[in-house]
């Protein structure tokens, strides 16, 4: 099979663990192709659909999107950078009703390319308004994708975010740090990990390479490899 995993950092990997790298290692008779961008709100994954997946003609896609939905609609200091990306709406903020139709309209394109498609609803564990808007985000994919017998995986049952704590609201000076270290090739993941008091991240967004080996193996299971 050829496997398009697609999504944003989650899935890309080159920030924290890299679950779509340990399936490659786990199962290496099937074809991955890593099609995750750091950034990426659903708005994004539409608009290059196309060129990143479809081009490719894959017998299968996993979905992984909404963590960047959530932080643009409920931490405002970050909207300017989704705004310039063009990933959301032209004040920055992502709304539910266009997370909602983009979502739809993804899965209904790709199942009209007849491509088997799974579902994952990302964790995260930051403080307790971007816990509480993806448990938003997630539940609005669920209904969509269960209303198109599309299989969902919730991470934030694999991941629950038992110990949230209370801490400022992100800013552009969290996604400047995310690129510079993302650039410099920063890997000491487990002392942020103590040092923030997190649990499968190190920074409340990004997985732990050990978290990203477990989910790994999650959906080998999930997705019957």
């Amino acid at each position: 099979m050829r496997i398009v995993f697609f999504g944003d950092s989650l899935t890309w990997g080159k920030y924290g663990g890299n679950y779509v790298e340990t399936i490659r290692r786990l199962r290496p008779e099937h074809e991955y192709i890593n099609a995750g961008r750091g950034g990426d709100t659903v708005v994004n994954l539409l608009e290059r659909l196309d060129e990143d997946v479809l081009a490719h003609e894959p017998d299968g896609v996993f979905v992984l999107i909404g963590g960047n939905d959530a932080i643009s609609y409920s931490q405002p200091l970050t909207r300017s950078y989704y705004r310039r990306r063009g990933g959301a709406p032209p004040d920055g903020a992502m709304t539910l009703d266009l997370f909602a139709q983009s979502y739809r309209e993804l899965l209904t394109r790709l199942q009209l390319a007849h491509v088997l498609t799974w579902v994952g609803l990302p964790p995260t564990e930051y403080n307790h308004e971007t816990v509480a808007a993806q448990k938003l985000f997630n539940e609005q994919a669920r209904s969509i994708a269960e209303s198109m017998r599309v299989p969902v995986l919730d991470l934030m049952d694999v991941f629950p975010p038992d110990n949230v704590k209370d801490r400022p609201p992100l800013s552009l000076e969290t996604i400047r740090l995310i690129g510079q270290r993302s650039s410099e090739g920063f890997s000491d993941y487990e002392s942020d990990r103590q040092r923030g008091g997190y649990t499968f991240t190190f920074d409340g967004m990004h997985l732990t390479p050990e978290a990203a080996d477990k989910l790994a193996e999650i959906l080998v299971e999930f997705m019957e490899l």
